[in-house]
């Protein structure tokens, strides 16, 4: 499948039979027609289980034989995950299997009642006539090591989002029953923070306790930075504590819940970021890229597991088109409104790359360079979110060409034509 809206046409041909088929959790529905638009048959539905699927096929190759097409083209509208069943199935079997866009959906539903009316069989003939005018795009559907690489990506930031979630409880927990703490330690994560909430969390308990007495509690755990002065300051700033003095049987118990968490959540995502390392690296052009200043192991993940394999692209503008970094023109007759990205491909690959190329700004000379010219340049100058946009752009390529020919990073062709003062002024 060509990605080229020519090309996408002349593949719905005289002899293709186009199936639309409108996806739900348990039940999916399907309908036919030829490249001019004419239906065939009744509606089918079928389950979302192997017999639903064994179904379709049956009704489809009855289908092209009773009208001698020789062709099947699938297409769904990716509704939410229960679409992906299907396609891998399809695609397992050796067919075509594409996709709609929901917004294409909505817009064009009207066209042949002038209605609003949605329902899954009105739905599924709308998707066979977008796809008949070649309103389709190619699914993304990755194998192997990269769909291993996504699902771990995907744990991965569960993970991030609970530690997170995790660490902004803990202070909360402490600025309610000991806000004195911080006073004690500057950083509650701090090694001996941590051993001080895990073995007396509540100003009750340290009161009770002699400066000598907890000193002695914190040296198996922590070897240096607390002395007797510290222990001295930690138990006067618990007899002088405004904490809270209720609920807190059930308050030590969260506070022993949340710090348990807290290490389960660092150390599983230490152990996630080991193996995904293990994994990225044999993929060819990986270690290129992170070898890229500024460009860590895990952004060389995330972009990988979006992207899948980099063969699969013949030109870096489909990377841009995928990230939904491509420009939209907004002009009519005499009006030139501004002209903004699409946002209209993988929201995660987007985020990452913007994320990536701040601190490539930063730290990376040839990137640092292109951003200074890009904003400080005598003739249409960028704003600075502009010159990063650009720059996203500008790394996609440069992924692109070290993901085919696994070469070093070379800034100095990115830097060709920049005048030579503009690299000074940087330098």
């Amino acid at each position: 499948m060509n990605y080229t809206q020519n090309h996408k046409i002349s593949q719905i041909t005289p002899s293709t039979l186009v199936i639309g088929i409108d996806v739900a959790k348990e039940k999916h529905v399907a309908r036919a027609q030829d490249d001019r638009g004419l239906e065939f048959g009744k509606r089918l539905i079928f389950q979302n289980r192997f017999h639903g699927f064994e179904l379709l096929l049956e009704w489809a190759h009855r289908h092209a034989k009773e009208n001698s097409k020789d062709h099947i083209i699938f297409g769904v509208e990716p509704t939410g995950h229960f679409w992906l069943n299907l396609a891998y199935y399809l695609t397992a079997k050796g067919y075509d299997i594409v996709l709609v866009n929901p917004m294409h959906v909505k817009k064009s539903k009207e066209l042949d009642d002038n209605s609003p009316t949605k329902n899954d069989t009105k739905d599924a003939k709308v998707i066979a006539q977008l796809i008949k005018d070649g309103r389709y795009s190619v699914p993304n559907l990755l194998d192997g090591i990269y769909a291993e690489l996504r699902e771990g990506v995907k744990i991965r930031d569960q993970l991030i989002q609970q530690l997170m979630i995790t660490e902004g409880r803990i202070p909360k927990m402490i600025d309610r029953y000991f806000p004195e703490f911080c006073d004690v330690f500057g950083d509650w994560e701090g090694k001996a923070a941590l051993c001080t909430l895990k073995l007396f969390p509540s100003p009750s308990q340290i009161v009770e306790m002699t400066p000598e007495e907890i000193l002695q509690e914190w040296k198996p755990f922590v070897q240096r930075g607390v002395g007797i002065k510290r222990a001295t300051k930690l138990v006067e700033a618990a007899r002088k504590s405004i904490g809270l003095t209720i609920g807190t049987q059930f308050a030590q118990r969260e506070m022993d819940n949340l710090l348990e968490q807290l290490e389960l959540f660092r150390k599983q995502l230490e152990d996630l970021d080991q193996e995904l390392e293990g994994i990225v690296r044999t993929i060819p052009g990986a270690n290129e890229m992170i070898d890229i200043t500024g460009l860590g192991v895990a952004t060389v993940t995330t972009f990988l597991s979006e992207i899948g394999d980099l063969k699969n692209y013949k030109h870096p503008q489909q990377l841009v088109n995928l990230a939904g970094l491509s420009l939209r023109e907004n002009s009519s007759g005499k009006h030139k409104g501004k002209t903004t990205i699409t946002k209209r491909g993988r929201s995660k690959l987007r985020r990452a790359l913007y994320m990536a190329i701040r601190p490539l700004v930063a730290h990376n000379p040839t990137f640092k360079a292109l951003h200074h010219y890009y904003t400080k340049r005598p003739d249409r100058p960028l704003k600075k979110q502009q010159s990063l946009i650009a720059l996203c752009c500008k790394l996609l390529r440069v992924i692109f060409v070290i993901g085919h020919k696994q070469c070093q990073f070379d800034g100095s062709k990115l830097l060709q034509g920049i005048p030579q003062e503009n690299l000074l002024q940087v330098a």
